[in-house]
């Protein structure tokens, strides 16, 4: 008997996508066909579908809007562009409009923070929003316009660089010239040279890249990959799509440097699904540089090598910025983390070493090696040279990229970008850490405060309980849910926040917060429950009038409990009993 050749499960996403595009969604006809083509079981398929926010199984509109809910979008007048939406689609959101024509809906975080409001329509962008423009963009889709042929092309903001000498990313660059360096040295030479510069991580981890790429090299296998992370989900992050608008060869060198380090053949850019727009152009420069013969088979070097790159389209999951989650999502898996028991250098993509750095990690490699790694050195701070790229939104006068030197005082910083008034600053998105005056005098450095790109600022008018309830739903939402402390204890933390808000809550449930954070801290398997309370524990630290000002001392009184809404459903009864005897 012949057996059917199965389809490899990596292309799963890409068929995925395929369906979703055409038909608007993946039903239920198409799952079971997808799953007898990969030899898979339709829960399989089922699993993935349900994972990601841009697959639906019911139809989402001919034209689908995903409006940005971030804190930056609402707080920059996200609501009064909804209702825009509402009434020109004739649509509530959440739903579909009755003769299918649009479809309104909410997402998390989609790059453009110092555009907002902002919103994607077929995956195309559009930002920038008033609700006068909402409805000129209704408009002339139901003329017929299509959102490719009337979406806006997100701007590349670079507010600040250091001095000429000391820029490093946003400066004039020659295509190949860091690969010329790959004809000089050997591979291990390479990972020494990226060791010495100390670079580290540059999502926000901050693990030594040199020392990464070392132990990809050390384990030996016959194929290994290099994986980009361009999956920049952190809210109030857009770092990587400014750096990538502007300068895409710094990553694909950086790609092909990494590569040749580590003896990888294979490569992938893990672009996310909000980054759709982006996609064809990086296919384009890819192709260029096959044609050049960078990409594909014997590059030149001093140790001749194969490699090639392919763009994997994510589909919006927060998750996914962690590279195990991220490598499981590309074999056809639903984007869960994995453990830490095997490492991707020693286990990682389709069970082989696998590097996965994200865009200004491998960015300043090539300009390392454009620049010379003593000139890198003199940059920066003794921990952390260099110079790192901020993404800054919210309550300031110059939104946008700033690329610093490590090292520059936060107060200086504030002056930069002309902060409103600033009451709190959240640095390192959601995850990262919340500041106040206290830490304004405080140095941007390994020394002191690191930061993985994201820097929205809120002035004093802002409620920064508000804040953290946007938080809170974002991280409920965004859960995975495979850890019952980060599922289940972040909604119950998100409780607590409602009680805060609603000033029902007592000094126990301060105490409670303090407990169960530690708990999912402690017990969940990645970043995002590792780092979900890290926010509310340090508002909670650092503006603590907010919170003495609404809870009351412990009690059996349960202030949520109203006597008037309890006994209303039988007034009502006893209304009408008596109506009838009347």
């Amino acid at each position: 008997m012949v057996t059917k050749n199965k389809i490899e499960r990596s292309k799963l996403m890409d068929v995925l996508w395929d369906i979703q595009l055409k038909r608007g969604c993946i039903e239920h006809d198409d799952i079971t066909k997808i799953a007898d083509e990969f030899g898979l079981s339709r829960m399989d398929v089922e699993g993935v579908v349900s994972f990601f926010h841009f697959y639906h199984k019911t139809n989402v509109g001919k034209y689908t809007i995903y409006l940005n809910n971030s804190v930056v979008s609402r707080f920059a007048g996200m609501d009064e562009v909804k209702l825009a939406f509402e009434e020109a689609t004739g649509t509530l959101l959440g739903h579909v409009s009755k003769d299918g024509m649009f479809g309104l809906f909410e997402t998390a975080c989609i790059g453009l923070s110092d555009q907002e409001p902002a919103c994607l329509i077929n995956l195309k962008p559009f930002t920038n929003l008033t609700p006068e423009k909402a409805k000129a963009i209704i408009a002339r889709l139901k003329k017929g316009n299509k959102p490719k042929n009337i979406c806006d092309e997100p701007k590349s903001i670079v507010q600040y660089t250091p001095s000429k000498e000391r820029t490093v990313f946003f400066k004039p660059y020659k295509t190949y010239s860091s690969l010329s360096f790959l004809k000089q040295n050997e591979p291990q030479e390479i990972i020494e040279l990226i060791k010495k510069s100390k670079l580290a991580g540059m999502g926000g981890a901050f693990f030594p890249t040199g020392l990464k790429w070392q132990f990809c090299r050390q384990n030996k296998a016959d194929q290994k990959y290099i994986i980009c992370n361009f999956d920049e989900g952190e809210p109030g992050t857009f770092k990587d799509r400014v750096l990538v608008q502007e300068h895409p060869e710094l990553l694909i060198e950086g790609m092909i440097t990494a590569a040749y380090a580590v003896g990888a053949t294979k490569g992938a850019i893990y672009l996310r699904g909000e980054y759709r727009f982006m996609k064809k152009d990086i296919e384009k420069l890819l192709e260029s540089y096959r044609k050049d013969g960078f990409l594909g088979k014997n590059i030149e070097a001093k140790e001749p090598f194969d490699f090639d790159i392919y763009v994997h389209l994510g589909a919006g999951a927060y998750i996914c910025g962690e590279e195990t989650a991220l490598i499981h999502s590309m074999e056809g898996l639903r984007g869960e983390p994995g453990t830490k028991e095997i490492f991707p250098v020693e286990k990682g993509f389709n069970g082989k070493p696998t590097v996965v750095n994200n865009v200004e990690t491998l960015s300043a490699v090539t300009r390392i090696l454009e620049m010379g790694v003593d000139k890198w050195l003199a940059l920066g701070t003794e921990k952390t040279p260099g110079t790192k790229l901020l993404s800054v939104s919210g309550d300031c006068n110059k939104k946008g990229i700033y690329e610093i030197e490590w090292g520059m005082n936060f107060q200086e910083f504030l002056s930069l970008i002309d902060a409103d008034n600033p009451k709190a600053i959240q640095f390192s998105g959601p995850s990262g850490e919340l500041l106040s005056k206290v830490d304004f005098n405080r140095d941007i450095s390994g020394e002191d405060m690191m930061c993985g790109g994201s820097v929205m600022i809120f002035n004093q008018d802002r409620d920064i309980l508000e804040v953290l309830k946007i938080y809170s739903d974002f991280f409920v939402d965004e859960s995975c849910g495979i850890c019952v402390p980060c599922r289940t204890g972040n909604f119950l933390l998100n409780r607590k926040i409602d009680k805060l808000i609603l000033g029902h809550a007592e000094r126990k449930d301060l105490k409670d917060i303090r407990e169960w954070s530690k708990i999912i801290k402690t017990t969940s398997r990645c970043g995002l429950g590792q780092m979900s309370s890290n926010s509310l524990n340090d508002a909670m630290t650092k503006f603590p009038e907010i919170f003495e000002s609404i809870v009351s001392d412990d009690s059996d009184f349960n202030k949520s409990f109203n006597l008037d809404v309890a006994v209303a459903e039988y007034d009502n009864i006893i209304k009408e009993i008596t109506s009838d005897y009347e």
